[in-house]
Order: structure tokens, then sequence, then C-alpha cells
């Protein structure tokens, strides 16, 4: 031990250079691992974790900035294990030199590589809130190089893989060529074709025809509690919550995060909704909730108003579930339901989509997405229960029309082909 004396001062550098190298490493790892969730929780956090939100908003220019330090401490340090490696040699110590160079190859291998990373991953948010505000440091100093470093990078890719594009996506005519095919050829089961079917329908269909209406769901003001519920579980699966003022969805919490024993207003664990258009499709809705990481989609009108909303269960149930309507979701029914020869009972939020379907008949051409819009736009006013109108081979009868509550509509075929069974 003691013929290690003399490289004392290069022993502490490198021990130095281990320091800085495991913590490139945990950088790295803990900055890169956090989730988008905590992503936008740190954006309104302290100071350090709003420093790792700015950090990951460019993370090539972070990558670059860490890759590069992590470099130039790696090459720092092997260079000072290669000089004395050297002189333990020109002494004559074979042995020394072997066991010295292992060492420093394994010592690097587990403390400045493996411990790190598995210690900032295994506690993401504490790490990365703890590296962030040393690292924006190291950004910042690094500055004026990483545009070279960038530019270094896109040059060598252009020069030694001119032809390198990037693989597209699955795109929707993929599947649509899936669905054509035939059994035979796709080797497709019945459910698959079917859930193929609902999948490529997500990009025709709107968000207003499988939306649960605002009368049809509850929304409570904050603060909220968990008496104000009564006891009861919202159908959607969400405690929906407003602005203290007005009546416009703000926020949602899942009900899978609320405990029994929870006393404190449920707003605080909310999760934000996100707003679309009611024209907006429903596959870009659900690309939307995906992206974000939520589960709920407001959607709106022409003057911003809330008119419904969308979760993240009603659109894989939209995709998966045989069967799946609106009029299943909000009010536990079929939404056509036959009662007699060429007579059914049909519910008001069933979608134009599923009747033509349903009968086999070409799409109206009208705004309206549902029943309930298409007797609106033919009686030219408010639908009352008796009034009757005709739309093609078929004529309307309203059963039942509240204010707010489901309308039922009788329809009675006069002519035409048979339903689908």
């Amino acid at each position: 031990m003691s013929h290690m004396l003399p490289f004392a001062p290069e022993l502490i550098t490198m021990a130095c250079l281990l320091c800085m190298s495991a913590f490139c490493s945990a950088s790295e790892a803990a900055l890169f691992y956090l989730p988008p969730k905590d992503r936008r929780e740190f954006a309104r956090g302290n100071p350090a974790q709003r420093a790792a939100a700015l950090l990951l908003e460019k993370p090539d220019r972070l990558l670059t900035a860490v890759l590069f330090m992590n470099l130039v401490v790696n090459l720092v340090y092997f260079a000072l294990a290669s000089i004395v490696g050297i002189h333990l040699k020109r002494q004559g110590d074979q042995t020394a030199v072997v066991v010295f160079g292992l060492g420093s190859l394994l010592t690097m291998i587990f403390l400045s590589e493996m411990i790190p990373k598995s210690l900032a991953v295994a506690r993401t948010r504490l790490m990365a809130s703890s590296v962030a505000l040393p690292m924006a440091a190291l950004v910042r100093l690094l500055g004026p190089l990483l545009p070279l470093f960038e530019t270094a990078n896109r040059i060598s890719r252009r020069v030694l893989f001119p032809r390198l594009t990037v693989e597209p996506y699955l795109e929707v005519a993929d599947l649509e060529r899936a669905v054509g095919a035939s059994s035979d050829d796709a080797a497709l089961i019945v459910h698959e074709r079917a859930t193929l079917e609902n999948i490529v329908g997500l990009s025709d269909a709107r968000v207003d025809e499988i939306m649960r209406p605002r009368t049809q769901f509850q929304s409570f003001r904050p603060p909220v509690t968990l008496s104000d519920l009564r006891g009861d579980a919202p159908p959607s699966g969400y405690v929906l919550i407003t602005e203290a003022d007005e009546d416009e969805i703000t926020a949602a919490v899942p009900l899978g995060k609320i405990a029994d024993f929870q006393s404190s207003p449920l707003e605080l664990q909310a999760e934000e909704v996100i707003y679309v258009p009611w024209c907006a499709t429903a596959a870009s809705a659900l690309d939307a909730l995906h992206r974000r990481e939520l589960h709920v989609v407001a959607v709106v009108n022409e003057l911003g108003e809330t008119i419904g909303v969308v979760t993240w269960e009603d659109l894989l149930e939209t995709m998966f579930a045989e069967g799946a309507s609106r009029a299943g979701r909000v009010f536990d029914d079929h939404p056509i339901r036959p009662v007699a020869d060429n007579v059914w009972h049909v519910h008001g939020v069933t979608s134009l989509r599923r009747l033509c379907r349903y009968f086999h008949i070409p799409r109206p051409e009208t705004r309206s997405t549902s029943v309930s819009g298409l007797v609106h736009d033919l009686l030219k006013r408010l639908p009352e229960p008796g009034d009757t109108c005709t739309w093609g081979d078929f004529e309307f009868k309203v059963l039942d029309a509240p204010h707010q509550g489901r309308m039922i509509v009788e329809m009675r075929r006069q002519t035409g082909s048979q339903p689908k069974t």
C-alpha cells in the first residue's frame, strides 16, 4: 500500500472525477426517466423542479451536455489511470499494474455508472430535483459549444447515413386495408375485425357523437368533499370540478384516487382536463389524452361553453367493447331496441352513424350527429311528446322529450330494406 502514496494526487483527482461521472450518469437517468405527469408538476413546483422541467424542454441540448461532460471526465480519469500504471510498470510491479488497471475499470463501471443510475431510477423525483440546478449551470457553461456539437452531429448523419429516414407510424390506411381483407387472407377473427373497424372509425367520428352530454353528468364547485357525493359514485368514473364562479369544467378526480378516509378537498387530487371543439375527431382526443397522460376531455361549442365530456374509458370502450354505445354508457340501455315488426325504440343520444349502420342506409347530409339533433332539425323546434316527422323510409314519433333527460323516439319503417339482425 505504501508504494501507492507517491500517486496520492492522481488518486484524489481520480476520486473527484468518479464523483463527477456519477453525477452525470445519475442526472441523465433521473431527468430522462421522469414521467410526463411529473414533468408537468415540476413546471409548477419549486425552483429546482422548475429548472428540471426547463431542461427537459430541450432534451437534445441536455443530452449533448451530459454526454460531453461525461466523456471528458472519463478520458481524464483513464489518462490518470494510465499514468499511474506506467509508473508502476517502471517500478517492476506487474501485479500492481494489473490490479490497479482492472480496479480502475470496475470502479468506474460500478461507482459512476451502475449504482448512480439505479439510485436515480429508484428515486426519480428526488434525484431529478436534486441535480437540476447544477445541471442547469453545466448546460449554461457549455452553451457556446453545444451548437458546434449539434452541427457536427447533423453533418455526420448526412454524410454517413444520407438515406436514413424515420420509420413512419402505422397509418389509418394500413388499418383500412386490413379491415378490407377477407378473413381467409388476413386470418382475422370476427372480434378483431370489429375492433379494427372501431379504431378506423375514430378518425371519422366526432367527439360530440360519443360524449356524455352536459345534462347527463353532475359537476361540483370547489371546495368538494366526499360528503358532496352523497355516497353515489359518478357514472363517468370521475368527479368533475368546475370553476368557483362558473359551470365550466376545469378539473377531474379519478375515483381510484379517492380514499374513504379522505377529508381534504378533492380538488387537491384533481388533474386538468383537455378542451377540444365539438367538431374534433375522437382520434385526436384520444391522441391528446395519451400524449399528456390525462383522462378527461371537455367538449366545448362555438361559444366556448362545455357541452359534454369524453373520458379515457369511453374511448377505450368505443374501440374494444362489442356493441358499445353512448346510450349504454349513459343510460345503461340498448341504443336501438326492437319492440314490434318494423318498429324500434331509439334513444335520442344514439349517433346517426350507428343508426345508419344498423339499418344499412346512407348517412344523411346534416350537421346533427345524434337522433335527437335530427329530430330537432326535422321539426324546426323543440320536440314534444307525440310529435311526428318523416325521415326517408322511417316515421319518427317522440315518446318522451324531457328538457333535461333522455329522449325516446319510436321509429317505424314505412318501406325499404329489412334492418340488420
